[in-house]
């Protein structure tokens, strides 16, 4: 716990049923996630505390339905929710990116003993975490896995192998595995992230996004029940060729962020005892140019909400198409893929943009370490080089101009 933390006592969040979107309960949280963000960014603290008031939260369970024990959120909604929690520490909100996305491949699978198991898992408070990257499969259009099998055991199997990029599963209770059956086959496993022979490494470096636990994920020996695995023949008929959730995730944290530097710029402005040599005004919350830089930043902040939220209405609009045929609904995926990949390309654009006028109305003084306001600017670089802007515009043109569907693997 940072120093800022604690100043706040963590029992005064009571937590009895699921936060909701709106909920006092969950801005409150918020609240104090964003107390310490600077802190833990810049002296690297990870957030275990955090992560367990999200769990006590069941703000994983904000897509589960009602009759589930959930909240029963639109897309839209969840994805205010993300903007939200990206402006009060974007570590945070990258850190269950891969548990939003694994709960919407869970929720479009048929009910079934182990899927309503993993759904009150969710309800319950439980964090999931992916270990789904290989750097062996080295051809264009990598993805694939080469490296991760299992071997059988009995009733069971044996896993061993070597995942990397495993955003979030530091923190995990369970981990979402992509491998290989003895037989060669592709396929996914859902299993304790604690179980003997899992070892998570804590080894990402990246200038960005430092707490997010991207590390390393070795399986050595590692049981596996036949029932945490999961074959691709088994969900074929629920597939869909873009992969939507994970992608507009990044983009809302970006859109976050942009939230973050307007309350950094508005609050350097009124809290400096002095403001620029050739200023015009004495006080610079008077200074005609800083004024416009805020207005431009709070106007980034607008635009970039407004096009997440309108990208996810695709995706609530891809739900509605799921009893319309197959036909309706890859038709709509198609569209919340476009709208998601839109997004990137302008909400990234947005968040550098506003982490560098934010050095506009500070001058010198804002580069000092201990400030720590750089973390804008890394942060949002890190989640905008996740899927890099140029293979999205070429994709888009070439559908605008030829047709040509968007690429059914990677972000899309």
């Amino acid at each position: 716990m940072t120093q800022i933390e604690e100043k706040v006592i963590d029992s005064t969040f009571q937590f009895s049923t699921p936060v909701t979107p709106k909920s006092a309960e969950l801005q409150s949280l918020f609240d104090f996630i964003a107390l310490g963000a600077s802190e833990r960014d810049r002296d690297r603290i990870l957030p275990y505390n955090v992560i367990d008031l999200i769990r006590q939260s069941r703000l994983g369970a904000l897509r589960i339905p009602v009759a589930d024990g959930g909240t029963g959120s639109t897309a839209r909604e969840l994805f205010d929710v993300v903007i939200r929690l990206g402006d009060a520490d974007p570590n945070v909100a990258h850190i269950v990116r891969n548990h939003f996305s694994l709960t919407e491949r869970i929720l479009r699978a048929p009910r079934s003993e182990r899927n309503r198991r993993w759904i009150k898992a969710i309800v319950d408070g439980a964090i999931f975490g992916s270990a789904a990257n290989e750097l062996e499969l080295k051809k264009a259009g990598g993805g694939g896995v080469v490296n991760t099998k299992l071997t059988p055991d009995g009733d069971g199997y044996r896993l061993n192998g070597t995942k990397y990029y495993s955003t979030g599963s530091l923190y995990s209770d369970y981990l979402y595995v992509r491998l290989l059956t003895p037989d060669g086959i592709p396929a996914l496993g859902i299993i304790p992230s604690k179980r003997e022979g899992v070892e998570l490494v804590d080894d990402w470096d990246g200038f960005g996004q430092r707490l997010t636990g991207t590390g390393t994920t070795i399986f050595t020996n590692v049981r596996v029940q036949a029932d945490e695995v999961i074959l691709e023949t088994d969900t074929d008929k629920d597939y869909l060729p873009y992969n939507i959730v994970p992608q507009l995730v990044l983009t809302a944290i970006n859109a976050g962020i942009i939230r973050s530097v307007l309350r950094d710029a508005t609050t350097l402005i009124n809290k400096r005892p002095r403001t620029f040599y050739h200023a015009v005004s004495e006080q610079a919350a008077d200074d005609p140019l800083l004024q416009q830089t805020v207005g431009l930043l709070s106007a980034n902040a607008f635009a970039a909400e407004a096009i997440i939220l309108a990208a996810a209405d695709g995706l609530d609009r891809l739900d509605a198409a799921k009893t319309q045929g197959k036909e309706s609904e890859l038709a709509a995926a198609l569209d919340a893929s476009l709208g998601a990949s839109k997004a990137k390309l302008i909400v990234d654009d947005l968040a550098l943009k506003s982490a560098t006028l934010l050095f506009e109305v500070g001058g010198a003084s804002t580069t000092k370490k201990s400030s720590n306001y750089d973390r804008h600017w890394r942060n949002a670089r890190t989640l905008a080089s996740h899927n890099p802007g140029h293979f999205k515009a070429r994709a888009i043109g070439d559908y605008e101009i030829n047709g040509t569907p968007l690429p059914p693997k990677g972000f899309f």
